[in-house]
């Protein structure tokens, strides 16, 4: 544990702040209970206890989201930062208070190298671009204070000598403006986590702080320098997570996510940091880290067992973020980039931005799921972990509940449907639920459920809905949002319900590159992959006509989602529907669109001539990284040392 430093980020009454939000969901979650079993008591006592476990959790989740939102509303609305709840300022960080050395680090994997280069190469220029003293030269100072480094895990031979091809284009383009330096492992042990464990322990002496970022991440100049200088003015800061907006897709279900995003993220963002406060989490990218502490406290090991459950750590950044946190650190998350929207100068958003890319189509996200749902499964065996924060027993629980609550909420759909069915072929049955109540509480529920998304479209609606296209717009992408998103949640759910069958039966996956560019997906495919929830809904809902009526009606916002999901997945990969929404009739705008940053336009023009500038580039050598000065990272212990007279456990090592 270090010494206790002289600076402290302000984050008054904490303890408080946690207490008011756990005293309101738990109320909220026990006003809901008691009214449930009002609704189940004249069922017998096993579907009773049945339902109210089912409807306890998934209630006790929506109250969570709902008191959390309503936190983001007010520190939004009253334009304070979440955490000193002091007023929200619009000061741009200089080079002039820089008095450290800090690396940016992408780690790839057989990435695009197009994309991946054009995004780092808008970035430094962004960088280079920050006002400097007068007199000063900025490229001078920014290569005293910052260095890049692409450390690639691309094991295909051809893939890899395109990589360091445009790699050392973009070495020689920014020949003494910033140093770029690139390293391609022979092996990818330890996937992303192995490979940045790598750089620490062979460079990552040399630097204070590193940025890590994604090869889809962009990050303006500004949101980088104010992040330096935040790690510069609190020493007791190991991790700030900034807050990644999505940007880029054309396509309608691409859209449609970028505004719920863009729409709904500031908000939620500044609710979870008010709670969390020096116990946020890692997201995996975007973020800066204190280099010495990281590699002090956050050196991963294997969980004993096999895959699914066991082995390599997939969902690393959050077990990281804990390790920090139990090791004496703070992890903060910065809102700073998502509040500048909210401001009332139009382009206040145009400096401090944090974004990143995202599947183009249900599908491509439905399979990123899939590997982050492996992942969070694996913290549940943290819980008990020797030493954790309890906010980061949160973070481990709650990543986990976010998939494994479709499962609950599929539970929750499946028994009234049961008990319809036993009710209608047994005439002597009691009657089933109380029919004012059960809407009553069927009300408060959707209310509690949608009222983030009102609040969100609320907020932006008074502060700045120029950013979405007018308030008229603003109003009518927002209606259609919800209506896109409530037809493909009961996808979702079945997806994850089918994910967590496969991981609790053993089936586990390789945790590959995603696909980040636009792809429209054939009907073949779609039918591939959606077909089985197509037959589940007719099914379910000619057999709620059959035995219910009513309930065939209160249950059409599930089973309608399944049987039009061919449909919703294949119209929704279309660049063309996109085009149209977006373009023909003004609608399903963001900041990123309507303002037009800087930084995404310099991206854009990067992609549209990187083809010819690698071409028109004289034939580079790539420049080889600095002198390498070791340092150790230990792999920690998740779970108390054995007693002593019995001989420790040895701990997994990560390859080097």
């Amino acid at each position: 544990m270090r010494n206790a430093p002289t600076f402290t980020p302000s984050i008054p009454w904490l303890n408080a702040r946690r207490a008011l939000l756990a005293t309101l969901v738990i109320g909220s979650s026990i006003a809901g209970c008691l009214a449930m079993a009002q609704v189940v008591s004249n069922l017998a006592l096993g579907w009773q206890i049945t339902m109210l476990t089912l409807f306890g959790l998934t209630f006790s989740w929506i109250a969570l989201a709902f008191w959390g939102a309503i936190c983001g509303f007010v520190i939004c609305a009253l334009r304070l930062d979440p955490l000193s709840l002091k007023r929200l300022t619009a000061e741009r960080p200089t080079t002039s208070r820089l008095v450290s050395r800090t690396a940016l680090v992408m780690p790839i994997y057989a990435e695009p190298p197009i994309p991946t280069i054009a995004g780092l190469e808008a970035t430094c220029p962004s960088l280079l671009q920050q006002p400097t003293p007068q007199g000063d030269d900025t490229a001078n100072v920014m290569r005293q204070h910052f260095e890049v480094f692409i450390l690639s895990d691309t094991q295909d031979a051809a893939h890899a000598e395109e990589e360091a091809a445009h790699v050392a284009a973009l070495q020689q383009r920014m020949a003494g403006q910033l140093a770029i330096h690139y390293r391609r492992r022979p092996n990818n042990h330890g996937r992303k986590a192995g490979n940045i464990a790598d750089f620490c322990r062979r460079w990552g002496r040399r630097y204070d702080y590193m940025v890590v970022l994604d090869a889809d991440s962009l990050m303006s100049g500004d949101t980088l320098l104010h992040m330096v200088h935040q790690m510069q003015r609190y020493p007791t800061v190991g991790l700030i997570q900034t807050v990644p907006i999505p940007v880029g897709q054309r396509t309608l279900f691409g859209r449609f996510t970028q505004l719920a995003s863009a729409l709904y993220s500031p908000m939620l963002a500044a609710g979870q940091s008010f709670w969390q406060g020096d116990a946020a989490n890692y997201w995996g990218h975007n973020a800066i880290i204190r280099t010495r502490a990281f590699m002090a406290h956050a050196g991963l090991p294997t969980l004993p067992g096999n895959p699914p459950l066991g082995g390599e750590l997939l969902s690393h950044d959050f077990v990281e973020a804990a390790l920090l946190n139990r090791g004496g650190w703070q992890v903060l998350l910065d809102t700073s980039a998502t509040a500048a929207m909210s401001r009332r100068n139009p382009h206040a958003s145009a400096s401090r931005n944090s974004f990143e890319a995202m599947p183009s189509n249900l599908l491509d996200f439905a399979k990123r799921d899939r590997r982050w749902l492996q992942g969070n499964l694996q913290h549940l065996r943290l819980l008990a972990g020797v030493g954790f924060h309890p906010i980061s027993r949160l973070h481990f629980f709650f990543g986990a509940f976010a998939y494994l609550s479709s499962l609950v909420w599929l539970g929750l759909l499946l028994c009234p449907s049961l008990m319809v069915g036993y009710h209608a072929i047994d005439d002597a049955a009691e009657p089933l639920l109380p029919q004012a109540l059960s809407l009553w509480l069927l009300s408060t529920t959707l209310g509690m459920l949608i009222a983030p998304k009102l609040l969100g479209l609320l907020l932006i609606f008074c502060q700045c809905p120029h950013a979405f296209g007018g308030r008229f717009k603003l109003v009518v992408s927002t209606l259609l949002e919800m209506v896109f998103a409530a037809l493909i949640a009961p996808l979702m759910m079945a997806w994850h319900s089918l994910f967590i069958i496969n991981v609790l039966i053993g089936r586990a996956i390789d945790w590959q590159t995603q696909h980040r560019g636009e792809r429209s997906l054939s009907w073949r495919e779609t039918w591939r992959h959606t077909g089985w929830m197509t037959l589940c809904g007719v099914l379910w809902a000619g057999t709620m006509v059959l035995f219910s009526p009513s309930a065939f009606g209160w249950l059409t916002p599930a089973w309608l989602g399944l049987v039009a999901a061919a449909p919703l997945v294949k119209y929704s990969s279309s660049g063309t529907w996109g085009g149209v929404i977006s373009h023909r009739f003004g609608l399903l705008h963001t900041p990123s669109i309507s303002l037009k940053p800087v930084l995404l336009q310099d991206f854009a023009n990067l992609m549209a001539r990187s083809p010819q500038i690698l071409t028109q580039t004289p034939s580079a050598m790539l420049v080889m990284p600095p002198a390498e000065l070791l340092g150790e990272m230990p792999c920690q212990l998740l779970k108390p040392a054995k007693a002593p007279h019995e001989p420790p456990a040895p701990r997994a090592k990560e390859p080097h």
